[in-house]
């Protein structure tokens, strides 16, 4: 049996080897060599403190606030990872595994609308009466799926929105490429009140967004939840820290290097979505072979086009504060 923990432990080390990384002993933390960092402003520490669901999906801790991005914890089996996902799999939500970490959200992040994103929102929206801020393929599988109306808002990107203790910038986004230069699940969801949908394939891309969640007295934050974007839309947002979603296809022309120049080079980058997230909720993090390589190869891109930026890989469920 392949041990995960001394595999990616090993990742880590050989991409530290190769580009000039000193590990920390925090557990899959990398930092960079100690150098003079292109001045940001600084945040309180522990203004905020963010825990990974797996894929995309975060929640941050602002206070006694609590935001979500892209919270999918039912991890059910599809075969994705086996060699080809079967969309007939009826959708189904880990109730017990879902309450006992997504704590009260008042605000839930949707970056689109597949079922690693999705999938546990509509659970989330209608128990704890959270808000849902997606596309308006979002908002029509909400209403499908029995979240009120009033709990839905539809975005489309360019708006900053205000909560006090913290700001949402709507950034419209882009989706990733497969390896044959398409989408996995394209297509959005048109006013259909009376389908709910049952299986992963009832749920598709339905465009794609990605969000700038700034802390009153704290960081700013990034977050991605697929591996494309629209360059002139991040262009100068320069975020403290970027959640960036490693890509499963080389289809995209510089995807990494062209996202860190776009975003300044942020101080802190965190890869997310090369976990196996059809695997238990359990550290280490699993990852198919396949895709440990590509985390090792994002982490060695990252340090050669921005060797000032700290590289967090996260374990699940870790408070982090990113101070």
């Amino acid at each position: 049996m392949t041990n995960h923990h001394l595999d990616r432990r090993g990742l880590l080390r050989t991409a530290a080897a190769a580009t000039g990384l000193a590990a920390t002993g925090a557990a899959g933390l990398t930092t960079a060599t100690p150098a003079a960092a292109s001045p940001r402003r600084a945040w309180r520490p522990g203004a905020a403190t963010f825990r990974w669901f797996g894929t995309a999906g975060w929640r941050i801790d602002i206070g006694d606030r609590t935001v979500l991005v892209d919270p999918y914890l039912s991890r059910y089996h599809t075969g994705l990872f086996d060699g080809g996902m079967n969309p007939e799999t009826l959708l189904k939500v880990a109730t017990d595994t879902v309450d006992t970490h997504v704590g009260r959200p008042e605000t839930v992040l949707v970056t689109h609308s597949h079922w690693d994103h999705f999938n546990d929102v509509p659970h989330i929206a209608t128990t704890t009466g959270a808000r849902v801020l997606g596309t308006l393929t979002t908002y029509q599988l909400g209403l499908a799926m029995g979240i009120p109306s009033g709990q839905l808002g539809p975005v489309k990107g360019g708006e900053v929105l205000d909560f006090g203790a913290y700001t949402v910038e709507v950034v419209a986004s882009l989706h990733s490429r497969n390896a044959a230069y398409s989408i996995g699940i394209p297509g959005v969801r048109p006013n259909q009140p009376d389908r709910r949908p049952a299986t992963v394939a009832d749920l598709p891309e339905g465009d794609t967004l990605a969000f700038l969640l700034s802390v009153h007295d704290g960081p700013s934050v990034f977050f991605m939840g697929a591996s494309d974007f629209v360059a002139r839309n991040v262009d100068g947002m320069r975020p403290d820290i970027a959640m960036v979603a490693m890509a499963s296809a080389t289809t995209t022309h510089e995807y990494v290097p062209r996202l860190l120049e776009a975003l300044g080079k942020p101080r802190v980058v965190v890869p997310v979505h090369w976990d196996n997230f059809e695997k238990p909720l359990e550290n280490p993090p699993p990852a198919v072979p396949d895709d440990r390589a590509k985390l090792e190869t994002m982490i060695a891109t990252i340090r050669r086009v921005a060797p000032r930026t700290r590289i967090v890989v996260p374990d699940y469920l870790t408070p982090y504060t990113f101070a």
